[in-house]
């Protein structure tokens, strides 16, 4: 009841003190309510305001950028064909075994073997074989060896006719470079050595004669007969590798762990400048080294740099001349670019070719240069040192500028662990695709003693060029695509190709040191056709060597360079032979011979030789 005495009696209601608290709170969180929804509408409100006016256009689709894994390309549609390589080194009449001229003391020489040549020495139309050999060291144990040279009957048997040809000479020998360097329609022979290079002329009867020259008589390498100049006859070009003598190679005193002394490394050697020599067209050589600049200097200690052991001479900007790549151990690559004006310009480095994708330099040997695919991009295969992938620069849109693409075309990884020598491009299954074969062996005979994966004797490692582009090129070959007498186990060195059979598929030559050579016969039954050219240089050299041959068939284009100097001091056959697969017929044939002449050929049979005189 109220106490109020203001309030009359007959009005009087009674009113609890928390009812009316309770009404006080339900209005006030009413009100509060309210506010906060009003401010929440203010807010939202200002943000719609403040975004229309900063609103942009509308963005359009949403632009997705996809990023995987690489992983490996499918192999080709066409299943990797199964290609018997026979060793019939004996049945063939094969006798020759390699003198590396070891005696215990363990020379450097003495490892590096030797290269071998396909020639056509007495132009009856196919290929014969001249093996290089070195020989005993003078007051040392052993027998006195000379190169060997071999003629073909033209069904791939062979004859030794080294007694007698000239070139039974006791030489410590290296490399061979082929070539009619006087244009009189017989190849003569330059042989490499240590201690004294010879140069025969071929005399026509079977004979050669030792041309007083000369033409360096420290240890040199790899060489090739090309015309620099392009005047019509063949300079040379010669490699070499580091300033040796028995004296220095004894005070370097390379031990392997455990083992006692061991073969050298390079890089305990100085280099050695190489050599051109120009032909002045009678015969006579002049030694143009110096002012051709490619006598490349240690910009710290004024030494040589070059430790050459592999040459591949090739117009890389098709301006006519031909460049000359320089395979170096364990120091940078050469590119020397011709100027046109008997002078070279070294741009290795600035061309990409001079080191690894790393900027290191690697244990290079054997090189060769092609187009292996059609899209007309240049290929630099060079063969290096154990653990060390097989190099594969590749030309870029500027064909001066390359890239190393061993690891996506597939060649790098599968090759790291051997030890590559002898490598070329050439095409075993006649699809009109450049192959890569490699013969592989190591330095030291004691390796495996400090390495469990390595050995002496390892076997060669073909790669079966796909047809697919832009990575995975290559695929290794297993032994049972190509049987087991390619994948012996050799000292592998020198390594070439040629046609020994006349039946269009090209056979093979594996070398190795301190051994006999493997002479594989192809015998495959793919039933492919193929066209085979001679080149006869009428203002060009007579042997068209710089020449290229472009085969226009199928909507492909497949081209190759006449160009025996391949592979590690060795050199292959000269005809020129393009497989067609299953194409029936050719549509063109170019051929720019060296200066840029362009004659176009026509009517070319398949499965046959056809020679080709200059126009």
């Amino acid at each position: 009841m109220s106490n109020d005495p203001l309030k009359p009696r007959g009005t009087e209601v009674q009113e609890p003190e928390e009812e009316l608290a309770h009404v006080d709170d339900a209005v006030i969180g009413r009100a509060f309510r309210w506010s906060i929804l009003a401010g929440v509408f203010l807010a939202i409100f200002a943000a719609g305001a403040i975004w229309f006016a900063k609103r942009k256009p509308a963005a359009g689709p949403a632009k997705v950028t996809s990023i995987t894994a690489p992983v490996a390309r499918k192999q080709a549609a066409a299943e990797m064909p199964t290609v018997k390589f026979t060793d019939i080194t004996k049945e063939a009449g094969i006798t020759f075994v390699h003198n590396n001229g070891a005696y215990g003391d363990k020379l450097l020489p003495e490892t590096m073997g030797s290269g071998v040549a396909f020639l056509d020495y007495d132009n009856d139309g196919d290929q014969d074989l001249l093996f290089v050999n070195s020989t005993s060291w003078p007051g040392k144990p052993g027998k006195s060896t000379t190169p060997a040279l071999y003629q073909n009957d033209g069904t791939g048997k062979f004859t030794d006719v080294t007694a007698g040809s000239g070139l039974d000479v006791p030489i410590f020998g290296m490399g061979v470079a082929v070539g009619d360097y006087d244009n009189d329609g017989r190849v003569d022979v330059f042989i490499t050595a240590v201690g004294g290079n010879r140069l025969f002329h071929n005399q026509g009867n079977g004979k050669f004669r030792a041309i007083a020259a000369n033409l360096g008589d420290g240890w040199s390498t790899a060489a090739a007969f090309v015309d620099i100049d392009n005047d019509g006859d063949l300079d040379l070009f010669v490699g070499n590798y580091v300033r040796w003598s028995r004296e220095i190679d004894l005070e370097v005193g390379y031990k392997l762990v455990g083992v006692g002394r061991a073969y050298g490394q390079p890089m305990n050697f100085e280099g050695a400048f190489p050599s051109l020599y120009r032909n002045e067209g009678n015969g006579k050589f002049t030694d143009t080294s110096k002012e051709a600049g490619i006598q490349i200097k240690n910009s710290a200690t004024g030494v040589p740099v070059a430790k050459t052991l592999g040459i591949a001479p090739i117009d890389l900007d098709g301006d006519g001349f031909i460049d000359l790549v320089v395979a170096n151990d364990t120091v940078q690559n050469f590119v020397f670019h011709n100027e046109r004006n008997g002078t070279f310009k070294e741009i290795g480095a600035l061309s990409g070719i001079a080191f690894d994708t790393y900027g290191n330099t690697r244990g290079a040997m054997g090189i060769d240069a092609a187009r292996y695919r059609d899209d007309g991009a240049l290929g630099i295969a060079i063969g290096n040192f154990a653990n060390e992938m097989t190099a594969l620069y590749v030309s870029q849109n500027n064909p001066l500028i390359f890239t190393d693409e061993a690891i996506p075309e597939g060649i790098g990884p599968a090759s790291r662990l051997l030890l590559k020598f002898g490598i070329f491009f050439f095409d075993y299954d006649l699809d009109g695709r450049l192959d890569v074969l490699s013969a592989n062996g190591h330095l030291e005979e004691e390796i495996s003693k400090i390495q469990a994966s390595q050995q002496y004797a390892q076997p060669a490692q073909l790669f079966w060029n796909s047809g697919v582009q832009n990575g995975s090129t290559f695929v290794p070959v297993p032994q049972e695509k190509a049987d087991a007498d390619l994948f012996k186990r050799i000292v592998g060195r020198g390594s070439a190709y040629a046609d020994i059979d006349g039946d269009g598929d090209l056979d093979v030559v594996l070398i190795q040191t301190g051994g006999a050579p493997l002479l594989l016969r192809n015998d495959q039954q793919l039933g492919h056709n193929w066209v085979r050219l001679k080149l006869v240089g009428k203002k060009a050299n007579r042997d068209a060597i710089g020449a290229w041959v472009h085969v226009r068939a199928g909507g492909r284009t497949m081209s190759r360079q006449v160009m025996p100097t391949r592979s590690y001091l060795s050199a292959s056959e000269s005809p020129i032979t393009i497989g067609l697969g299953k194409l029936q017929k050719v549509d063109e044939i170019e051929i720019v011979w060296p200066g840029g002449q362009k004659q176009k050929v026509a009517n070319v049979p398949l499965k046959r030789l056809t020679v080709v005189d200059q126009e």
